[in-house]
């Protein structure tokens, strides 16, 4: 077995003749990177893993989460005209600093993306729409349900930070990083953030599999939300 087929195969949330669905984790980037390496691609992991495979879409490297990938030719072309229709229906989940209220609120603002690194709310850019919904208050943070309608780069951090609010840790768009101490009274041993990336997800993608049956994965949080919602729920509940 290659290297990284192990690791790999570990992730992975749904298998068929034609896709495979995996649970990407943190730091891991999509693609190749240029300049300063600091991970092997999932791309590279998938082709150790099946010579054939295609990933069907891209997660930031610091988001983690469900992402499809394709066995074959004929399958990456049938998912790619559902991208291009979107008719994948795609859900994240992520942490926002302060307490938001949204019910399914739509953000149907036009993106500019031709700015390196950053992207922008443009007039002139393409067409990006995205739902919010609320599922947990805190004190001082919201767990969110984000549906994007459109895949634009950024489109999520991008659509937030144009309601007023951040991602926690997404320093690029105006978020902040948050200590334990911040949170925890009297915090003894060593302070650190209470997650090192920004806190968002690939929680569930539903798509048509290549006799057009519906096919839905959930992908579990990986650690490190996983530690930042127990933490919330225990220091930052909303008091009865």
């Amino acid at each position: 077995m290659k290297k990284h087929s192990k690791e790999f195969e570990s992730r992975i949330l749904y298998r068929d003749n034609d896709f495979i669905v995996v649970n990407k984790p943190p730091f891991v980037p999509s693609l190749h990177e240029r300049g300063k390496f600091t991970h092997i691609s999932l791309l590279e992991m998938a082709r150790e893993f099946h010579p054939d495979a295609a990933l069907c879409h891209r997660l930031d490297r610091e988001t983690s989460g469900a992402v499809v990938i394709a066995l074959n030719a004929e399958a990456y072309r049938h998912i790619s005209i559902q991208f291009q229709d979107q008719k994948v229906d795609k859900f994240y989940h992520t942490v926002v600093e302060g307490q938001i209220q949204f019910d399914d609120h739509l953000v149907d603002l036009p993106i500019q993306t031709e700015i390196p690194g950053r992207v922008k709310i443009d007039r002139s850019g393409k067409p990006s729409a995205t739902f919010f919904k609320t599922l947990e208050i805190f004190r001082h943070f919201t767990l969110m349900e984000c549906q994007p309608l459109t895949g634009r780069m950024h489109q999520i951090r991008v659509h937030l930070e144009s309601q007023n609010t951040h991602i926690l840790g997404d320093e690029l768009y105006g978020g902040k990083m948050f200590l334990l101490s911040q949170l925890k009274r009297k915090h003894k041993g060593e302070d650190s953030p209470l997650i090192k990336r920004f806190a968002l997800h690939a929680r569930k993608i539903a798509f048509r599999r290549m006799n057009n049956e519906i096919v839905g994965i959930e992908a579990p949080y990986p650690k490190d939300m996983e530690v930042l919602l127990k933490v919330l729920r225990k220091y930052d509940a909303v008091a009865d």
